[in-house]
């Protein structure tokens, strides 16, 4: 006799959904339109001129275990900061003595520090809007100045550069657990 169907569970469909979504963005800046989420505009870097990775996107294997979730850019000490895309201000504000400035834009949100904010929460910015300054930290690239980029969707960190069109493309399984 055979089993008797059980519906697929919950994270299932997550994951499904995850895959896909991660999928969507990463293959969205070669076909020319924006992530999902940045309504308005095509995406661009947070800094002026070329990008010049000092560390890149290095996600841990289990959500718990360390890594880096984000990458650092190279950039000068008061550097302005500008959105990656149109959004709102979900922070603006210090957390552990560290300038940080997060901006949601429909489903992902993208995260800057060390910074000086220029903005307040809950404004609206619109795609290469001035968000802040890089700010000087010893703490978070060592002797060199830069700014930590990081990008999420839900709880789900993500390589920002793959915005750009510059990240690692990297497939999972639609049934793989990340």
């Amino acid at each position: 006799m055979p089993a008797p169907h059980r519906p697929r569970s919950r994270p299932h469909r997550t994951r499904r959904a995850l895959a896909c979504c991660l999928a969507a963005l990463a293959f969205a800046p070669f076909v020319g339109a924006a992530p999902a989420g940045a309504r308005e505009g095509r995406w661009r870097a947070p800094l002026d001129g070329p990008v010049h990775v000092l560390r890149p996107f290095d996600p841990p294997a289990e959500r718990w275990l360390a890594g880096h979730r984000g990458v650092d850019l190279a950039a000068d000490p008061g550097a302005a900061v500008r959105a990656a895309a149109a959004g709102r201000v979900a922070f603006a504000g210090t957390v552990a003595g560290t300038g940080v400035v997060s901006v949601d834009h429909g489903g992902l949100r993208t995260t800057h520090l060390p910074v000086d904010p220029r903005v307040e929460r809950g404004s609206r910015v619109a795609a290469g809007q001035e968000l802040a300054a890089v700010a000087e930290d010893g703490a978070h690239c060592g002797a060199r100045t830069c700014l930590h980029w990081g990008l999420r969707h839900g709880g789900t960190y993500l390589d920002p550069l793959a915005a750009l069109g510059l990240g690692r493309v990297r497939l999972l399984p639609l049934g793989a657990a990340r």
